[in-house]
């Protein structure tokens, strides 16, 4: 009260008024936004993704269209390089033969219906004999390499059908295929990158000849004397 009363204060700092009331320090609770030490800091709003979101999700639609397309084209490009897709329709229907031969007796029923329905101008049958015979050892891998030669003729599958027989015995065996195929040149394996058929020997059989009818009735059977040019019959796999 002495300073605040001396002329020299009064010039500078004005009339002081004192309190009336002592100031009682706010509860925690009780602070506000407006209390200078207990200010809370302004939250910040996350700034918008949507733009960014909307981007990635046109992104990945441009993604799964290219991928579509390029599936498309790769369909459209595995048709377009089939050869046998541009023959004249054929009155042999090869998925009846398929299940004929699946449902009933090979001998009795399955190929006297493949000898009256076959159509000679629309199919052609080929002989394959495996040109290493002498490095099959074991049955068990001989029929590998055959379940190898089924699974890589998967895109022909819709074109052909076969018998392939496993002769012999174990350290002496032999490896002989009957393979029907539409049209009547040679399979074109190499359209279809099945490397395999190049481990084999092909001979066209003569369908007016009894000795081949014969012999592509065993291999449909799996029985008879294989033309004589074989060992016994060990097992065997149907390409269908």
């Amino acid at each position: 009260m002495t300073l605040v009363n001396q002329s020299e204060f009064s010039a500078v700092i004005g009339e002081v008024k004192l309190c009336e009331k002592m100031e009682i320090a706010p509860k925690e609770s009780e602070v506000t936004e407006t209390t200078p030490k207990e200010q809370k800091p302004k939250e910040q709003k996350p700034k918008e993704q949507k733009p960014k979101e909307e981007k990635k999700k046109e992104e990945k639609k441009k993604e799964e269209k290219d991928a579509d397309e390029e599936e498309d084209a790769d369909f459209e490009e595995e048709k377009k390089k089939s050869p046998l897709d541009l023959l004249p329709k054929s009155p042999f229907d090869l998925e009846e033969w398929k299940r004929y031969y699946s449902n009933n007796d090979t001998r009795g029923k399955a190929i006297p219906w493949f000898w009256e329905k076959l159509d000679r101008a629309g199919y052609s049958i080929w002989f394959a004999d495996y040109k290493y015979n002498q490095e099959l050892e074991k049955v068990f891998m001989s029929a590998n390499l055959l379940s190898g030669f089924i699974q890589r003729l998967e895109k022909m599958r819709k074109y052909s059908f076969a018998s392939m027989v496993i002769f012999g015995d174990e350290g002496n065996l032999q490896i002989g295929i009957a393979y029907m195929i539409r049209g009547t040149e040679f399979p074109p394996f190499a359209d279809f990158e099945v490397d395999d058929a190049e481990h084999y020997t092909w001979r066209k059989a003569d369908l007016d000849s009894s000795a081949d009818k014969e012999l592509i009735n065993d291999f449909w059977a799996w029985d008879g004397n294989f033309g004589g040019k074989y060992k016994a019959f060990n097992q065997a796999k149907i390409f269908k």
